[in-house]
């Protein structure tokens, strides 16, 4: 688990601070030291001999990941026409989709063959071969910057102590739910991020995030709804190959391969709403509550077809489904909240609703994970005791329930009688029919919180008013996308 939460937490916590670096420099001279960090990242990983050095790894790359996707959607939109940036945002969102699912395939089938020390040794020449070649293709001259003020001013500008609250409130919020639930880390970062608010709101006076982005009820709203998606989406993103696996006895490679259409579904769900119709300013109101109330409805749908008997292509173009609305509704809410926002905090409340919905694969592992193990350890302790008879379960009993419970291949490679294995089978498919029921009715409340959303623009918002150059440098600041990761 801490092989990935060690890139997870830093990646998501120090956007921030990657985002206000892209308002003090060039975007392009930013993209370096990001392949530099990537690289180091893996050659400690590749050269570790302990656990600790493996996990410090993971954190420095991590921590260069925070700049990637925040870096290419800033570029994006500075060099992308106001018709074509629903297009390039989709198509971003697409690559950065696709590189993590064929990227978990391929390296997962290489790893048996090759051991994963030279995975990570290759992917040190990949970054710094990458970086240079998006440095290169970027000529200077292509972006606007000031240059009258020295970079000591620009420096003194930022706001270290509100920088360092949101960092460390969000840290602790992750690592709280990173694996057991931490219940010190979990009160103590509603308490930090309680004093980050106090010192946005009257110590500073060029904070990270605008109070007028905070004290409004249509963006919360929007982030809110985006939080509650992404969990809904991630609980369809873990329990599908679980399903597939225990449930339909695929093999391993057959079970991570149902992720394909849906991950699919979702790059092209960006590219097509940013091809067809997110070529305009404006409210995306109705569009936004459509997409998600297509997927609220495919995740229900999921969880009435999770059984042995229906044909598994229903299954595939469920999740095809799925991924198509998550993708598309990602793009629409995106597109309305700019038209929420005051145009000098437009892409600061668009990065932080990138905050929240990066935060949605971990809270997602926390709520949909709860409910699973509650759901199957009851549905094979009720199970067992049905066959046996008695009010208590042997020891041998007890014991097989947690392994099924931690290796959902034993279902169907575990030796099991056919008794047992229905068992089984029908306590997996119980469960993620009942997370999925669940991740539904949390749709609805994203629904609602969307049409909460509104329709109306701020009231002092001027329509002829552009947005601020380094400001749109901040776009995805806070994590933009990073939940699909």
């Amino acid at each position: 688990m801490w092989f990935t939460s060690a890139y997870l937490i830093p990646m998501s916590s120090l956007a921030p601070v990657a985002g206000r670096l892209a308002t003090i420099f060039p975007p392009r001279t930013l993209i370096l030291p990001i392949a530099v960090l990537i690289a180091t990242g893996g050659l400690i990983c590749t050269v570790s001999t302990s656990f600790g050095t493996f996990v410090t790894g993971r954190v420095i790359a991590g921590t260069g990941g925070a700049g990637v996707l925040s870096l290419a959607i800033i570029i994006g939109l500075e060099l992308a026409s106001e018709k074509s940036r629903g297009l390039v945002l989709g198509l971003i969102n697409a690559g950065f989709t696709a590189g993590v699912s064929f990227g978990a395939i391929v390296f997962g089938g290489l790893m048996p063959v090759v051991g994963w020390r030279p995975l990570f040794w290759g992917q040190i020449p990949f970054a710094f071969a990458t970086g240079l070649g998006v440095f290169i293709s970027i000529p200077a001259a292509a972006e606007a910057h000031d240059t009258k003020t020295s970079t000591r001013q620009k420096l003194a500008r930022i706001d270290y102590l509100g920088a360092g609250l949101l960092t460390t409130s969000i840290v602790l919020f992750l690592y709280a739910i990173a694996d057991e639930i931490q219940t010190i880390p979990l009160c103590v970062a509603p308490v930090i991020l309680l004093l980050f608010l106090a010192v946005e709101n009257y110590l500073v006076a060029d904070p990270i995030i605008p109070v007028k982005v905070l004290s409004s009820w249509g963006i919360l709203f929007s982030c809110f709804a985006q939080l509650g998606l992404m969990i809904a989406r991630w609980s369809v993103l873990f329990y599908a190959p679980i399903f597939m696996l225990a449930v339909r006895g695929s093999s391993p490679a057959a079970a991570g391969s149902i992720l394909i259409p849906t991950n699919i579904g979702f790059g092209l769900g960006g590219i097509l709403v940013g091809w067809l119709h997110v070529r305009r300013d404006g409210a995306f109101w109705l569009p936004s509550i459509s997409a998600l109330a297509i997927f609220t409805a495919s995740t229900y749908v999921l969880s009435l077809i999770s059984t042995t008997s229906l044909p598994l292509a229903l299954f595939v173009v469920v999740v095809l489904i799925n991924g198509l609305a998550t993708g598309g509704g990602v793009n629409y809410t995106l597109a309305h909240i700019l038209h929420l926002s005051h145009d000098d905090t437009r892409y600061i409340a668009t990065s932080l609703l990138g905050t929240f919905r990066g935060s949605g694969s971990s809270f997602g592992t926390a709520v949909a994970g709860g409910i699973f193990y509650r759901l199957l350890r009851g549905n094979l302790v009720s199970g067992f005791l049905q066959l046996d008879g008695g009010e208590h379960l042997s020891h041998a009993r007890q014991r097989l329930v947690s392994s099924l419970i931690n290796t959902p291949g034993l279902v169907h490679g575990g030796d099991l009688s056919p008794v047992e294995q229905n068992i089984a089978i029908e306590g997996y498919a119980g469960a993620t029919r009942g997370v999925w029921q669940a991740m539904a009715t949390l749709g609805v409340v994203v629904v609602l919180f969307q049409a909460l959303t509104g329709k109306k623009a701020p009231d002092d918002k001027r329509e002829d008013e552009q947005p601020d150059e380094e400001a749109a440098r901040a776009v995805v600041a806070e994590n933009e996308g990073v939940g699909e990761a």
